[in-house]
């Protein structure tokens, strides 16, 4: 039963809407929150996961920025398309064309991309040049070797896990309750579960309860391909200022393994002590105080 003294986050209506066409089949919504008079923020979230599952970080940075939110293809608000175009390639190319689309709709402007996990890494194989710079919550990069070993063996035990877990739900509150006994939501925020349950789950086209809005089959793929190109990133290749902001390194990792600290020569290091990769789901306030000063120095005002 879900505790009534847990804080109940409400998503807000976003100011405005961007449908982008991203293939004949694709077409997926782009939300304007914020101010929008200040530097823009591009922003987008983990496999499985939803951007409107972040609110409690995002919204600590929407009186000083103008906001421009992002689901990934079969995430989220969007609806679930076919699975052989669900691979980080084609995700690569959706980044692109909704940074295009952004400049297109709203206008040219600064603009900086805070992405976590899945869509980090995605952000640091894209050669867009219209982010001056870009914020990565604990991307999965690995190098090759014994790191890129430990990485694989961390993905499929992930992966099969994924395939496995239950899918569909009588009420979102049943859903809720089973992350209360997860190990990965043991640190999160009040109302983190109850609001990663009306976040990622929709319901059911016959009425009967609901289901993950992106398929377990869907996000299992994707972890296989996250093992084939988190070995390939190359910071020195990705244009701009990169800040990386890491789960405690002391900790052990629920998910993928964490940042390999030998590209410090190259990006911005941090890390949110006592936590793991759900990091802006445990200390949003932490996570944004983080970044601030880099996003100040990188923001036209």
């Amino acid at each position: 039963m879900t505790d009534p003294a847990v804080r109940h986050w409400t998503v807000p209506d976003p100011i405005s809407v961007c449908h982008v066409r991203l293939d004949d089949r694709t077409v997926i919504p782009v939300r304007r929150y914020g101010n929008p008079s200040a530097p823009r923020l591009v922003l987008s979230h983990a496999n499985g996961f939803a951007i409107d599952l972040y609110y409690p970080f995002w919204s600590l940075l929407a009186d000083d920025f103008d906001l421009v939110l992002y689901d990934l293809r079969n995430h989220g608000w969007n609806e679930v398309g076919v699975r052989d175009q669900h691979n980080i390639p084609v995700m690569i190319r959706d980044h692109d064309k909704v940074l295009e689309a952004i400049s297109l709709h709203y206008g040219p402007k600064t603009t900086i991309g805070i992405f976590h996990s899945l869509s980090a890494l995605i952000t640091l194989f894209s050669r867009e040049t219209r982010l001056r710079a870009r914020v990565l919550f604990d991307p999965p990069v690995c190098k090759p070797g014994n790191d890129q070993m430990e990485f694989d063996a961390a993905a499929m035990r992930n992966a099969a896990t994924t395939r496995n877990r239950a899918d569909r739900f009588e009420r979102r509150e049943d859903y809720a309750e089973l992350l209360r006994y997860m190990p990965t939501f043991s640190r999160v925020v009040p109302g983190i579960r109850e609001l990663m349950a009306r976040t990622t789950l929709r319901e059911r086209d016959d009425g009967q309860g609901f289901e993950l809005r992106c398929p377990r089959e869907f996000e299992a793929q994707i972890m296989d391909y996250v093992r084939s190109f988190s070995p390939l990133v190359d910071f020195s290749e990705v244009s701009g200022p990169i800040k990386v902001i890491g789960a405690d390194p002391t900790a052990p990792y629920s998910y993928l393994p964490a940042f390999d600290l030998s590209d410090l020569t190259t990006v911005d290091y941090d890390f949110i002590p006592d936590s793991t990769h759900l990091l802006q789901l445990e200390d949003p306030e932490g996570c944004v105080a983080a970044i601030r000063p880099f996003l100040e120095r990188n923001a036209d005002r």
